[in-house]
């Protein structure tokens, strides 16, 4: 009896395995999923790839200028000559016009009025603009999260108070917004306790930038915190003992990071745009440092003799805006939760 009951024991797990029928595919995490989405989307990771070779191309603006075009971007060559085509060209004509683009080595896209190498600005203002545009994002991402979790969270006095700073900020348009703090900012910089910023200071104009989109984050932000605050796991963080700022770290913020991922690429665009259009109006980067809106303002005065100079820099702002903004509606889309995935991907992921 012992032996048959050992036996009948031995073979019960392989009686249950087989009945148990094909495995199951082991599941897929959101993230890497929306990994998966996004790199089905060709599109938006071939102008991902546009944003990041701009970028890429403008990191490398030093060497650029010290090793092909052998001039900085604020030299000046009025007097200067170049040759194309084996002649001698003014690099700006006595009658104060500048060489258009001559397609090799300096002056590859032609030379301003003061005779500055237009490649070589290109390349420096894109580094401003770009590195005004990912601060600004940086200090909208970052204030805006926190204004719209505490909002959302504390309600009530809390959410009231923070609640009408948003919406004063939201009732003047952004560029407006953004010229009469420009303005005022760039006459006496900036001064936040032992922090003081000088009017020229690229820290201004992304400080500017940064705070007028801080409510285009933050109410999204905080209209979610009211639903998540009253979820399940939420009341059972609070039954186990969690404090207000250990929820809204630890069970809140990991619940709204994809929103905050989606709104990171669009941030940059919008911050790029808007700090062309205040250096364009003389409220955003100041002179001497050159970017993508100060060398449009200064070409614009040469049109239709000289195109290059806006055209250039206009360009540029278009693909690197353009680049961005596909991206992130790439992500968007890969986030998005509604999106369906079909079984047989599911059980390709679980085989590799």
């Amino acid at each position: 009896m012992a032996t048959v009951d050992s036996t009948v024991r031995a073979g019960a797990p392989a009686a249950r395995g087989a009945d148990a029928g094909p495995a199951q595919p082991a599941g897929i995490g959101p993230y890497r999923l929306a990994l998966r989405r996004l790199r089905r989307n060709k599109v938006a990771l071939a102008f991902g790839a546009l944003f990041l070779l701009i970028v890429v191309l403008c990191l490398c603006a030093p060497l650029y200028a010290a090793h092909v075009a052998h001039t900085g971007p604020n030299d000046n060559h009025v007097t200067e000559t170049v040759k194309v085509g084996g002649v001698a060209k003014d690099v700006v004509s006595p009658t104060g016009q500048p060489i258009g683009p001559t397609w090799h080595g300096r002056f590859l896209l032609g030379a301003d009025q003061n005779g500055r190498d237009i490649a070589v600005r290109l390349l420096y203002g894109g580094r401003n603009s770009l590195e005004v545009g990912g601060i600004a994002t940086l200090v909208t991402m970052t204030l805006a999260t926190i204004v719209g979790i505490v909002a959302g969270f504390f309600r009530g006095f809390v959410d009231g108070v923070l609640a009408r700073m948003l919406d004063l900020i939201w009732a003047y348009p952004v560029v407006l917004l953004g010229i009469a703090l420009g303005t005022s900012l760039a006459l006496g910089g900036i001064t936040i306790g032992p922090i003081a910023l000088h009017g020229n200071s690229l820290l201004v104009p992304a400080f500017i930038i940064g705070v007028v989109y801080i409510p285009y984050v933050a109410k999204p932000i905080r209209g979610q915190v009211l639903g998540l605050r009253e979820q399940e796991f939420v009341d059972a963080a609070r039954v186990g003992g969690a404090g207000p700022l250990r929820i809204m770290w630890s069970e809140i913020l990991p619940n709204v990071s994809s929103t905050l991922v989606v709104f990171v690429p669009l941030m940059i665009a919008n911050a790029i745009l808007l700090e062309a259009a205040l250096s364009y109006l003389g409220a955003g980067v100041q002179p001497p440092n050159p970017s993508w809106g100060t060398m449009i303002s200064d070409g614009i005065r040469l049109i239709p003799s000289a195109m290059h100079l806006t055209f250039v820099p206009g360009a540029m702002l278009v693909l690197a805006v353009l680049g961005i903004n596909v991206f992130g509606d790439g992500v968007r889309d890969a986030l998005d939760p509604r999106a369906k995935v079909r079984l047989e991907e599911h059980a390709e992921e679980a085989s590799r």
